[in-house]
């Protein structure tokens, strides 16, 4: 492999969290009295920073609650988030083949770091990874580049010595905003035919098949 850092991002790319997203989601609408939308239209927003997210499930543009509601997802995600959220086949396997073989792994999301770290201590048991840059830690969220541009500082690299691994044209935007090469997971809501639209390097239906093409 040509890189010296593979940076990933973490819902519906190294594991599946729709479930405890889908939970306080529909938490916070029925809380707030709002309708709550089919599960895929929920679905679809995953990658969405949350206040964006709630604009787009109420069709309210700069919803006044859009803050509270934030609030009141954080804390119910503190409770349901982690034990509804699982990694996908293979997704442990191939991190540590990463960094048995020198190359750092990075973990850039719009979801709290803090999360992030929980879900591997509660869920894998291990910490298969160097950095994670999440939402807390930018003030400026993907497509905007801040958070990979972070990480490619704290690794101390070129650019053209990084990908980036992503489920959604919200990741492949970010990658060409930060001048990255990228590769595209069909495992969450964009379509490969979606992904085509971009550059990358390569589109897999998972991280396995990734990792062995790259």
């Amino acid at each position: 492999m040509k890189y010296k850092a593979v940076i990933f991002d973490f819902d519906l790319t190294l594991a599946d969290s729709s479930k405890g997203i889908l939970i306080c989601f529909k938490h916070v609408l029925e809380k707030f009295g709002y309708e709550i939308p089919d599960d895929r239209t929920i679905y679809n927003t995953i990658g969405l920073t949350l206040t964006d997210a709630f604009d787009v499930l109420t069709g309210i543009p700069n919803n006044p609650q859009r803050e509270q509601m934030r609030k009141e997802y954080v804390k119910k995600a503190d409770e349901a988030m982690v034990v509804n959220t699982f990694f996908y086949d293979n997704a442990i396997a191939v991190l540590q083949v990463l960094q048995q073989a020198g190359i750092k792994v990075g973990i850039v999301s719009t979801k709290y770091r803090y999360r992030i770290a929980d879900t591997f201590e509660r869920q894998a048991h291990s910490h298969p990874y160097d950095e994670i840059i999440g939402g807390e830690d930018v003030n400026a969220h993907k497509p905007d580049p801040q958070g990979l541009n972070m990480m490619i500082e704290r690794f101390r690299l070129e650019k053209n010595q990084v990908l980036y691994v992503g489920d959604s044209y919200i990741d492949a935007e970010t990658a060409m905003n930060a001048g990255v090469d990228f590769a595209g997971v069909a495992t969450g809501s964009t379509s490969v035919g979606d992904f085509e639209k971009y550059p990358h390097i390569y589109i897999a239906d998972s991280l396995l098949e990734l990792i062995q093409n790259i």
